[in-house]
């Protein structure tokens, strides 16, 4: 999941997937053209700039929150700049297309992104697991809440 470089392990991002119902809502979206790069990669862009941007292209992911949980991962290849003619400055994190279902944590409201340490960021669901129909939001909700997820 998170490689390792001489600076230490790679950071990641926790971003909200507004208006995602679930995972598989999120990568018919990101199949839209308007959500793609020139070259056909899935993007987010926000316009503020990750200051540890090195840290991150270590081989961090973006984290999803879908309906206040983190549902979800996809391994940022790059930062690239957006320029809309408006002059501010934005960032497109290009991510690789493959979405990666994570165990069900539970996570608040708040704007923007986050950076998300390793030792933070939920596992990957394991081999097998990863094709299984989600629970219902609430279900995973409660039971990540009691600590069964």
């Amino acid at each position: 999941m998170a490689n390792s470089t001489k600076a230490g392990p790679a950071l990641h991002l926790l971003k909200l997937s507004v208006g995602t119902e679930d995972v598989t809502d999120l990568a018919t979206w990101q199949k839209l053209h308007k959500a793609q790069t020139f070259d056909g990669l899935p993007r987010h862009v926000t316009r503020m700039w990750p200051k540890r941007a090195e840290e991150i292209l270590a081989g961090g992911s973006i984290y999803w929150v879908i309906r206040g949980l983190i549902q979800a991962r996809q391994r940022i290849l790059r930062l690239d700049e957006v320029d809309r003619g408006d002059g501010i400055r934005r960032c497109a994190i290009v991510l690789d297309p493959e979405l990666h279902r994570t165990a069900i944590v539970p996570r608040k409201p708040f704007q923007g992104w986050r950076y998300l340490q390793p030792t933070d960021a939920p596992p990957d669901l394991p081999p097998g697991r990863e094709a299984e129909e989600a629970l219902p939001p609430e279900l995973s909700r409660a039971l990540a809440d009691i600590g069964v997820l």
